[in-house]
């Protein structure tokens, strides 16, 4: 907007909260807004991708006669001189934007609704929080949207690890499972989907929500965490995986005709960690060496292909048949050099 300009609104507190509402042209909202989608690469942000057959939708059928739509749910950022709100009394306000403010509100709850509505002059409803935080505002956007149909349940796990007050206590195996994806030396560096965008595009694996949920289950076959700090599990879980990518870098790197880094490799190969960790002699002495020795031994004769072995085995009801096979290997392997030597 070139010019200063204002909308009148009504003032008021949704629950603890003070917003405003309003109507205003949908274009003028579009102007006004943005979405502050998850930057997986930066870490800014906190919102799912933008769906543009979701907005397209929307768009056309907002246009239609005796179309509606609920109030847009917006957040007044803070921003010294670009916008101000003035009470006028009886429960009346003006919310006042100086010239070229920009963008000043993040679409909390719209996104989808405003995206393609650019130049559209249809008057829409709206609630606006008045200068939340960005924390603050995620909280809220978590609360409406945790149910909502189509919500990667992995990015609602990264607003969790970002609201947490200690995450290696109340969420361990979030904890490790964001290690793997932040740390540089990890071979999941930057690679699990974490429900924003990111410039590794393609390249992402794995979910988040799939390797949070596959560490729970080595935690829970080792109870790790009764005598060990989540870091350290952090760190064998590492090792572990480093020691995966070094084996089998074939597999590994060659995603579309292996099921390593798929959901269903992700569970079975923690499966098989917890079954080293078990079976180590001295737990403090696992590092990436041990665990690729051990993986030597019999890694090279499972059959990781899509089409092999285990083709047709999917999700979480897959993995019993999936790690009995790879159990079943070991073994034949081990019985192997034990009958040879």
């Amino acid at each position: 907007m070139s010019e200063a300009f204002s909308i009148f609104c009504s003032i008021g507190s949704s629950a603890s909260r003070m917003v405003l509402l309003g109507f205003a042209p949908a274009k003028v909202l579009h102007d006004l807004s943005f979405p502050d989608v998850l930057n997986e690469d930066t870490g800014a942000g906190y919102q799912r991708r933008f769906n543009s057959q979701h907005s397209q939708d929307f768009r056309r059928y907002i246009r239609q006669p005796g179309a509606s739509t609920i109030p847009l749910t917006l957040n007044l950022r803070p921003s010294a001189g670009a916008w101000s709100v003035c009470e006028k009394g009886n429960g009346q306000a003006e919310l006042k934007i100086s010239a070229n403010a920009g963008k000043i509100m993040a679409q909390v709850d719209c996104q989808h609704r405003l995206g393609f509505l650019g130049e559209v002059d249809l008057s829409l409803p709206f609630m606006c929080y008045i200068g939340l935080s960005v924390e603050e505002e995620m909280e809220v956007f978590r609360t409406i949207n945790s149910k909502a149909k189509g919500l990667s349940t992995s990015l609602l796990d990264f607003h969790d690890a970002h609201l947490a007050g200690d995450l290696a206590n109340d969420r361990p195996e979030l904890f490790i499972a964001l290690h793997l994806n932040n740390d540089p030396e990890s071979p999941w560096h930057r690679q699990l989907d974490l429900g924003g965008t990111s410039t590794s595009g393609m390249t992402r694996r794995a979910s988040l929500r799939t390797m949070q949920k596959a560490i729970k289950r080595f935690l829970t076959a080792t109870r790790i965490l009764k005598t060990k700090s989540t870091e350290r599990a952090a760190q064998i879980v590492l090792a572990f995986w480093k020691a995966v990518s070094e084996v089998l870098p074939e597999e590994w790197s060659n995603t579309r005709k292996h099921i390593l880094n798929k959901g269903l490799g992700v569970y079975a190969l923690m499966d098989i960690a917890a079954d080293l960790y078990r079976e180590a002699a001295d737990d403090s002495r696992l590092d990436r060496i041990s665990f690729v020795n051990a993986l030597t031994d019999f890694a090279h004769q499972v059959d990781w292909t899509t089409k092999g072995k285990l083709y047709g085995l999917g999700g979480e009801g897959g993995v019993r048949p999936a790690v009995d096979y790879i159990r079943d290997v070991r073994k034949r392997a081990h019985l192997k050099v034990v009958s040879n030597g």
